[in-house]
């Protein structure tokens, strides 16, 4: 027979209610009476039922966080101080993947199973997001932006870190720039290739046609993409990727052509997740502080959740430049 609130109840001797409030953490009980009811729960490995509590309360203390394929190291870096921060605050994450051949959908999202959704895949013309908004949802979006959206949101200035990396390269010395940025459907893709373009244009130097490149934030991108950028008749001295990931696909590219980093080529990413610090790659990047973003995150998730009519925030994280070794003067 499966131990209830009531046996818990009556080994402490005091109200089933009681019992409710001191496991829910309502304050307003005696101290002695909650440890003779934690006593109690403990003595017979009672475990307070979630569906009763949701029931009960309208709240299931658990919410999701929609993230890409965990395979891009990127997201495992975000997704772990959201998921810290929540537990803290008395929240269960549930991880919910988003990938291109299986997108989330709202309905997924909406059934009431959730408390609130953090949205870190987001593109700028996703539907997703004003789904939810429209649905009354609670959600922040994390990392990404989309197009016209009511909603909080927390970003790196992808602009900014796009335009040191550009400052960096014109005071090295190079001239014949190569880029392989991001899928201009994100708000990542596009700011960080109008930062870097912005700040050439500040110093007079071209970025010419062929020597750019697109792509998804992988590593094959990167290395195809450079692959392409070092076959040709007059290769680029530098190269700014669109994230990390891409950069170390650059470096893949290179050393099977022979060619040295940063002697023959530098190579600049973005985002600093912890394998760009590894002696084997020692990449130069643009970091920009997940754990802040976590925390703005949650801290607007938690207020969105208490109070649905506030205004929404937009919180920009400041990036920093990351100088290690795989960046050189021409």
């Amino acid at each position: 027979m499966a131990i209830t609130s009531r046996d818990v109840a009556r080994m402490a001797g005091v109200s089933q209610p009681t019992v409710s409030r001191v496991l829910r953490g309502v304050p307003g009980v005696a101290p002695e009476t909650r440890e003779r009811v934690l006593n109690a729960a403990k003595a017979l490995s009672y475990v307070p039922s979630e569906t009763g509590r949701s029931l009960a309360t309208r709240s299931t203390r658990r919410i999701g966080l929609v993230a890409d394929d965990l395979t891009n190291p990127f997201y495992p870096e975000l997704v772990q101080p959201l998921r810290d921060r929540l537990e803290r605050a008395g929240y269960r994450a549930l991880l919910v993947s988003d990938r291109v051949d299986d997108p989330v959908e709202a309905d997924r999202l909406a059934d009431g199973s959730l408390d609130g959704v953090v949205l870190t895949t987001t593109e700028i013309g996703s539907v997703l997001p004003h789904e939810l908004v429209r649905r009354g949802v609670p959600c922040v979006l994390a990392n990404r932006e989309a197009a016209g959206l009511p909603a909080d949101t927390c970003v790196v200035d992808n602009r900014l870190g796009g335009a040191q990396v550009g400052g960096l390269l014109a005071d090295l010395g190079h001239r014949r720039l190569g880029a392989v940025f991001g899928p201009a459907s994100t708000s990542t893709g596009r700011d960080r290739e109008a930062g870097f373009r912005a700040a050439l244009g500040e110093h007079g130097i071209p970025l010419r046609t062929e020597l750019v490149r697109r792509g998804p934030f992988t590593h094959d991108a990167g290395r195809a993409a450079v692959g392409e950028l070092l076959a040709l008749p007059s290769p680029p001295t530098a190269v700014f990727c669109a994230n990390d990931v891409v950069a170390m696909g650059a470096c893949s590219a290179a050393a099977a052509l022979g060619i040295r980093v940063p002697d023959d080529l530098t190579v600049v990413g973005f985002d600093d997740i912890a394998m760009a610090g590894w002696d084997v790659f020692g990449l130069s990047t643009v970091r920009g502080d997940l754990a802040a973003m976590a925390d703005e995150v949650v801290r607007m998730l938690l207020a969105r959740i208490a109070d649905p009519a506030r205004p929404t925030e937009r919180v920009v994280i400041a990036p920093t430049l990351v100088l290690r070794r795989s960046h050189g003067a021409v």
